[in-house]
């Protein structure tokens, strides 16, 4: 039911959100008529016109009138051109042209707009501020569409550049239609109050229209509340909007409660904003101009209890419960609309639903305030004062995002010295400069960076200096003694002319960016317009009559919870604690599989994985099992085994299992997934899992989707049967499941579940148990998941001509590409993504270059990476390339990433519409030939392989794996190719894991020691030597090859004894003084040759390395990799008959043997023998590799050919950490064999 009702909501949301949208567009698409051709002259006016017959009047479109067209007297950045249109109108484009045949024509504008000709604000395209594109001659004409709309009276256009060979000329022409508007002023006392019939409104539904504008930065906009503490609110909070919805028992909130929804920002600006609330239930949409958020409002019923009457512009009535300071809203509001009914028209009816409080006016009074913006570190203004006069005053208002800035500068009469008013580190510093004395200096106010309007009042008489932040004065205001301060001729606001005062005026901040109004100098305001005009003071790159300040962390750009901070020009992303990295916080630091983990080299342990990269889902911590194949093991909280008793259908055991991921984690997970599998083991006693009857389910499972599982482990879910029933080996063969044979005795179902649509298990159903006897338990393993699809998905390019083609890359304002690539070619185009203008690409420019080329409205950029060696080798490569807000990026293997920087007030949307094209271009030129694999676009993966099977020329999969990652197996491990991917064979390795590098060792307590027989020992005659040598082939070594290491404290101690039937040996001992003593005895008939080590103690407790290379008659030996010694022997070039290798005690083979305890970490033998074939008259030899290690002694021991202590053992017990027991029929002898592995 609660599915319905809420989808139910859904629709009546989305049905509510296209009526507006229809309401608010109306007819746009005719809203088009040009509104210029027909205006007076006198709607026409200018910065300044170069003569009579270039004057603003003649501006008109196609028009050749005058000279054909406005210039300015002088071309430079302060000219415009206005246009009044003699109402508020709706402009949805506008079109210019140059001068009429002349060489004079802008090739880049401003657009500004006001309802009054005061107050100006700039047209902003893709929420940046940015200007428009003119024209390249002085005929054609150049159309810009306004998306949004513009509703204003008056336009300004302001050049910004202009071709270099003429001068400033425009005509120009605005399209639009008539706006019809209903405003209605209050002063900050007033408010409206609508009653209406709550008869004909539904208790669920709300849609709540409106425009507003103030220079105020608190007051409420609207309140509706109900007798239970249910209510609604919308409130201006520092220049911000607060959507305030509670049902329940919850009072109004307090300035501490939590606040529902933040919108907007800067809106006290004197501009228009438009809002709109649509509420269904407790799903609530709120739009602020183009922004919007959608929410679920806190409470527990579907629909707020609310009175018949709602509030604009205050709380008016009495009685009311508000618990918070309220401030009623002063500014204007247009087209009030609560749910389709015109507020402001009931008002002006003097309906008697509307009760009207305080003064109330339904036309907008204007600003009497002008702002002007310093643009740049380099802006100021200077205007004129009284010079030596004995008292300074000074005040104005700024809001800027800068931490630092110069704000205010005058030279001081008399005392020859300066008063210096700075912003540092978002607080105000006042200095005072006085030749041959250490500047004095008041601090006041915190945070003045914030964005918000704050009010500076700077006082100085006679020889009291006092600044006031906001009203307060700060805490220590300075005292010049005897000295007094007289005022100097010219106070320089935001930045000093560069050739005036020398270093009196030089600030270690810079400029001020920001905003300034209310600029008073002794107690009089400044005139901006005379200013502007030339007659009053001088500036330097300011804008007048208009706040630039724009709020770069609305939207906020910084991703994944990255904390936004911003200057002037920028934003700033903290990415601290989100896991994620960049210029915007989008590039996760965690590998998005256990299968990219272990291609790094990592083994098994806990990981981090963030299945969608750049994606919305966040990183989790799990398990990764490093074997052949990475395996992820995702626990829950429900792994012990569960008893389950007294359970029926009515009242049913429920076990639920939580995961350390959330569901949709976990199913980003299992996507990746090659394989994914879950365990559940079904213990019952008299608990089936169906009845008998028509097979009604007595117990089930449910999956990741919500939905109800009747099958069982090993079982399709089409099957319904268990693991027993498909093997057939259930107890009772009736069934299909052994708990099904209802028997009264424990039995079990288990097995894994392996679906990977339903995967996980979230819940456990049983409801058989409440018979007599009856009784049921079930374990559930953690989700386990193999391999990686989209780690290997790889597609191979055959010709320049084929190319992959997919649906158009969608990465408006944040696009990552990530892929591996291998080549022999040198150039190639690996990407490529074509809108109108726009486009990005991604090529091999050379065969040491990989290029990123793009452009969002810019202009083309591209960065590249450059490589000491080349690309084209036939490895491996990983390009990443991303392009956001900020910057654009590339990165190839572990070189220096390469950035551009994004422009400060650019376009930022890449608007891309053809096809995605991988392996080539939309021209069929300059193909990439080569492989590539696990494309990637903003996480999400690219199956290659699939489209690859049914496109001509190219071919799903690459092999040729081992070239790149055959560096990972270690330790003599050999890399081997897989149809995706790569394994190490440990074969010939002393070594196992997945990368060979996990040693095999055994731990031998007193007493014991291995033997593994290369040959049968069987028992012969004192004269049977010649028998012996024939019977066992006559083998002998030349050459071998031997690698161990090991760790003892013991001394003497036998490390490793190789034998022959011929009483040949190779011993490997420590001496009783530690030294380490080397025997080859390769003639039974001389004396063995014996090679000393007594540089140090090899019986020091430490991991010594060894290696013994013979070759014939000539022996190398290498200790710990820093000692070295070749030696040539004399008693011989061959082992004949090779009989056993022993690793530590050998009874009656060595004089002097002890007890020992000794550790040997890792061994491997590589025997190169030459083995005379049964008949001696055969030239030819073979050669044979034989090799041992201690996984190999293992086996042996199973097959039953191992010898401990000197007995031969029928397949023994060779466990681990366990010694072997007594063996009564093998004459008593307790071996004892420890951490054998």
């Amino acid at each position: 039911m609660g599915s319905v009702l809420g989808a139910l909501l859904q629709a009546l949301l989305l049905l509510s959100t296209q009526n507006w949208s229809s309401i608010e567009a109306g007819d746009s698409y005719a809203c088009d008529d040009p509104l210029v051709a027909a205006l007076p002259q006198a709607a026409f006016s200018s910065s300044s016109e170069l003569s009579s017959s270039h004057g603003p009047g003649f501006a008109r479109l196609n028009r050749r009138d005058g000279a054909g067209g406005w210039s300015p007297l002088v071309s430079n950045k302060y000219q415009w051109l206005q246009i009044d249109l003699g109402e508020r109108m709706e402009i949805t484009s506008v079109a210019t042209q140059g001068g009429y045949g002349s060489s004079n024509w802008v090739t880049s504008y401003l657009l500004m707009f006001s309802d009054s000709g005061r107050n100006w604000k700039q047209y902003r395209q893709e929420d940046s501020i940015w200007g428009f594109s003119g024209n390249a001659n002085a005929d054609s004409v150049v159309y810009a569409r306004l998306q949004p709309s513009i509703k204003a009276r008056v336009l300004r256009f302001i050049p910004v550049e202009w071709n270099p060979k003429g001068r400033i000329g425009m005509r120009i022409e605005v399209f639009g239609c008539a706006y019809r508007s209903e405003v209605v002023d209050l002063d900050g006392k007033s408010s409206l109050l609508y009653r209406f019939d709550q008869k004909s409104l539904s208790p669920m539904k709300d849609i709540i229209s409106l425009k507003f504008k103030t220079m105020q930065s608190d007051g409420i906009l609207l309140h509706r509340e109900g007798p239970s503490g249910d209510h609604l609110t919308l409130e201006l909070r520092g220049g911000k909007l607060f959507f305030l919805i509670n049902s329940g028992e919850a009072r109004l909130p307090s300035a501490h409660s939590p606040i529902s929804l933040t919108l907007g920002s800067l809106l006290d600006d004197q501009h228009w904003h438009s809002v709109l609330i649509q509420r269904v239930g407790q799903q609530v949409n709120l739009t602020v101009d183009e922004h919007r958020h959608r929410f679920h409002a806190q409470g527990e019923f579907t629909y707020l209890d609310l009175d018949n009457e709602i509030s604009f512009g205050g709380i008016p009535a009495p009685g009311k419960s508000v618990s918070f300071p309220q401030k009623n809203f002063h500014g204007c509001l247009e087209n009030l609309y609560y749910n389709g009914v015109d507020i402001i028209d009931l008002a002006k009816q003097q309906n008697p639903q509307i009760l009207t409080t305080g003064n109330v006016s339904f036309s907008c009074s204007q600003p009497q305030s002008m702002p002007v913006t310093f643009l740049s570190s380099r802006s100021y203004l200077a205007l004129p004062g009284s010079s030596r006069e004995d008292e300074v005053s000074v005040t104005f208002q700024f809001r800027t995002w800068n931490k630092a800035g110069l704000l205010l500068f005058s030279e001081l009469e008399l005392v020859s010295g300066g008063l210096l008013l700075v912003l540092s580190d978002g607080k105000l510093k006042l200095e005072l400069q006085q030749p041959g004395k250490l500047p004095s200096d008041i601090t006041a106010g915190a945070g003045l960076n914030d964005g918000q309007w704050h009010a500076i009042s700077l006082s100085a008489k006679r020889n009291h200096l006092s600044v006031a932040v906001d009203g307060h004065v700060a805490s220590a205001a300075l005292s010049l003694g005897p000295e007094q301060i007289y005022s100097g001729g010219v106070y320089y606001f935001g930045g000093c002319p560069d050739e005036s005062f020398g270093s009196k005026c030089q600030s270690p901040f810079g400029g001020f960016q920001g905003c300034m109004r209310l600029i008073a100098v002794g107690g009089k305001v400044a005139d901006l317009i005379a200013v502007q005009q030339g007659s009053l003071g001088n500036f330097s790159d300011l804008l007048i009559d208009s706040c630039g300040i724009s709020d770069r962390c609305l939207p906020n750009y910084c991703e994944h919870g990255g904390e936004c901070s911003q200057s002037w020009n920028t934003f700033h992303c903290n990415c601290t604690g989100t896991a994620y990295r960049g210029a915007t916080c989008h590039n996760s630091i965690y590998e998005q599989s256990c299968e990219a983990y272990k291609h790094r080299g990592n083994t098994s342990g806990f990981y981090y994985v963030d299945a969608d990269g750049s994606g919305p889902l966040g990183p989790f911590l799990l398990y990764c099992n490093m074997t052949e194949t990475a395996w992820t093991v995702i626990q829950h909280n429900g792994s012990d085994l569960t008893r389950v008793r007294n359970a029926n259908p009515e009242n049913p055991h429920a076990g639920v299992f939580g995961y350390v991921a959330s569901m949709e984690q976990l199913q980003a997970t299992i996507s990746r997934a090659e394989h994914c599998e879950q365990e559940v083991t079904y213990y019952c006693r008299k608990s089936r899992l169906s009845s008998k009857q028509g097979g009604v389910p007595l117990s089930w499972w449910v999956g990741r989707t919500n939905e109800t599982h009747t099958y069982w482990g090993g079982s399709a879910p089409d099957v319904h049967k268990c693991t027993c029933g498909l093997e057939g080996t259930c107890i009772d063969s009736q069934y299909h499941c052994n708990c099904d044979a209802d028997r009264n005795e424990w039995t079990n179902d288990t097995g894994f579940l392996s679906y990977k649509e339903h995967l996980p298990v979230t819940r456990i159903v049983v409801t058989d148990t409440n018979r007599p006897h009856s009784e049921a338990a079930y374990k559930l393993g953690p989700l386990l998941c193999r391999g990686d699809r989209s780690f290997w998905n790889s597609a191979s390019f055959n010709t320049e001509a084929s190319y992959l083609h997919f649906p158009t890359f969608h990465g408006e304002l944040s696009a990552d590409v990530s892929f591996f690539f291998k080549t022999t070619s040198s150039s190639g185009v690996f990407l490529e993504n074509l809108g109108i203008t726009d486009f990005i690409r991604i090529e091999l420019r050379s065969p040491t270059a990989v290029t990123f080329s793009f452009d969002v409205g810019n202009g083309p950029f591209e960065i590249s990476v450059q490589s000491p060696t080349q690309f084209n080798d036939n490895q491996w490569h990983h390009v990443r390339v991303e392009r956001n807000m900020k910057e654009a990026s590339i990165q190839v293997d572990q070189l220096s990433p390469k950035t551009q920087p994004a422009p400060a007030d650019g376009h930022v949307l890449l608007q891309l519409n053809s096809q995605l094209f991988v392996g080539g271009t939309a021209t069929r030129q300059r193909g990439f030939l080569g492989c590539i694999r696990s494309l990637q676009l903003n996480g999400m993966a690219l199956d290659l392989e699939e489209r690859a099977m049914v496109t001509p020329g190219v071919q799903p999969g690459c092999r040729g794996h081992c070239g790149s990652y055959g560096k990972l197996c270690r330790n003599g491990g050999k890399c081997r190719e897989k149809p995706s991917g790569f394994f190490c064979d440990c074969t010939v390795s002393a070594y196992t894991g997945p990368f060979c590098s996990n040693e095999i060792s055994a731990y031998f307590g007193a007493g014991s020691s291995v033997i593994y027989n290369f040959q049968e020992n069987y028992s012969l005659s004192k004269n049977s030597s010649s028998h012996a040598a024939s019977f066992h082939g006559d083998m002998k070594l030349s050459r071998e090859t031997i690698k161990f290491s090991f760790r003892t404290t013991r001394a003497p101690s036998l490390l490793l004894y190789m034998s022959s039937f011929y009483r040949e040996y190779l011993s490997v001992i420590i001496a009783k003084n530690g030294s380490l003593q080397i025997r080859y005895k390769l003639n039974r008939y001389q004396e063995p040759d014996v090679i000393h080590f007594d540089f140090k103690s090899m019986a020091d407790g430490q991991l010594h390395h060894i290696q013994i290379d013979r070759e014939e008659g000539v022996v190398f030996v290498e200790i710990d990799e820093d000692t070295r010694r070749q030696v040539y022997l004399s008693s011989g070039t061959e082992f004949s008959a090779v009989k056993s290798l022993v690793l530590g005690r050998i009874l009656g083979l060595i004089a002097v043997v002890i007890f020992i305890l000794l550790c040997i970490t890792a061994i491997a033998i590589r025997i190169y023998q030459q083995k005379r074939l049964y008949k001696r008259n055969e030239a030819k030899s073979l050669p044979v590799m034989l090799f041992m290690n201690l996984e190999m002694l293992l086996r042996s021991c199973l097959a039953g050919v191992c010898i401990f202590g000197g007995q031969k053992l029928i397949k023994p017990l060779c466990l681990s950490l366990y010694y072997i027991q007594y063996i009564s029929s093998l004459k008593n002898v307790l071996l004892s064999l420890a951490g054998l592995y």
